[in-house]
């Protein structure tokens, strides 16, 4: 679990400030749920706890320390819009970050592989992929390969997971069962997660806070020059902590709640 701090955190492109005066504190294990109008900076915030944009002013701060500047294994992300690959198989998909970490030629071999294999078989039966193992994503559905984008992003065991509207795409009985999913895999993780989404429900259903983002000056001749803040601060009662914090392992089952 990791502890994120924003200290007056600004983001600026050229002379348009999209976002401005972010202070926030969020506690190991919080569920962040991140809403407010389109185009006000709300996939830019995640962006820049990823690594991928650098603050124009301020700092971010993860258990104390500044934000590492490149994406790392800390930090796993999942998208609207799923980041699998095409070519791997739904082994092969979770498999490839732990081989890329641990091997200079992205493979595995040996022990070494089994081990992966295993961890991963088992990841992908704690979200609901057993016995797909061995398909591409081209054969499953919508909310199959979201399913698979969270085995991936899980398998390096990231401290902090960074969704950006990973279930808008999804139809409502669909979007549900993952619901339901990325609640179990926050208890038994006790990950830190930061989801932006538009739909106000998914937020105070799944998160521990809701963080509402949005311009106080939207008339055109102010638009560049002020940005997003924070607008509203809530957290979510009844309060929702993880129950647990356990690596998966092969043969590791959420406790019965």
């Amino acid at each position: 679990m990791s502890a994120i701090v924003l200290d007056n955190v600004w983001k600026e492109y050229g002379e348009t400030i999209v976002l401005e005066a972010i202070s926030l504190a969020f506690s190991p294990g919080s569920f962040i749920a991140l809403v407010g109008p389109s185009g006000c900076g709300k996939t830019t915030f995640l962006r820049m706890l990823l690594g991928e944009e650098r603050p124009s002013r301020g700092q971010i701060l993860v258990d104390g320390q500044p934000l590492k500047p490149e994406p790392d294994a800390d930090r796993g992300v999942v998208f609207q819009r799923y980041s699998v690959f095409p070519h791997l198989s739904v082994l092969g998909n979770v498999m490839i970050g732990r081989e890329l970490e641990q091997s200079r030629f992205g493979r595995l071999w040996g022990a070494a592989r089994k081990k992966a294999a295993a961890e991963a078989e088992a990841l992908i039966a704690a979200v609901g992929l057993a016995g797909h193992e061995a398909k591409y994503p081209a054969a499953l559905s919508g909310g199959m390969q979201q399913r698979l984008a969270l085995a991936q992003a899980l398998m390096r065991k990231p401290k902090i997971l960074l969704l950006d509207e990973p279930f808008g795409a999804l139809d409502p009985g669909i979007r549900a069962d993952i619901h339901a999913l990325m609640q179990s895999l926050w208890n038994e993780r006790g990950m830190t997660v930061v989801m932006v989404t538009h739909d106000l429900s998914e937020a105070f259903r799944l998160g521990t806070r809701v963080i509402a983002l949005e311009r106080r000056r939207n008339r055109p001749e102010e638009a560049a020059r002020y940005g997003a803040t924070v607008e509203r601060d809530i957290e979510v009662w009844p309060k929702k902590v993880p129950l647990v914090f356990k690596d998966m392992t092969p043969g590791f089952h959420a406790p019965a709640v």
